[in-house]
């Protein structure tokens, strides 16, 4: 699945949103996002198999973490239209203060 529509789903995005602050396990995942636990499974692992995230084994739970590397793939596609917008804004910008400049 590529990047886009892995991220397109709304339950995926704040699986990520969570994770971006610090690891979490699958039933901190589910508690938070008032999800079942065989849901949560379902969206990780397809967070997992897009890279997006990887888990480790702690006594009885999975611990799951960010794996940055998809996420900056999508930064970098991005990265052209951020530039567009702030080009855009800085004009509008501009065009604003020459309008305060004008005489009433």
């Amino acid at each position: 699945m590529a990047p886009f529509e892995v991220i397109a789903e709304p339950t995926r995005r704040q699986m990520l949103d969570l994770l971006r602050v610090r690891e979490r396990p699958v039933g901190e995942l589910v508690d938070v996002l008032t999800i079942s636990q065989p849901t949560a499974s379902k969206h990780l692992r397809v967070l997992r198999d897009a890279g997006m995230v990887e888990s480790r084994i702690e006594a009885q739970r999975r611990i799951y973490r960010i794996c940055p590397g998809p996420l900056r793939e999508i930064d970098a596609w991005l990265a052209p239209y951020r530039r567009m917008w702030s080009e855009r804004l800085d004009d509008l910008e501009r065009h604003l203060e020459t309008m305060q400049d004008l005489p009433e």
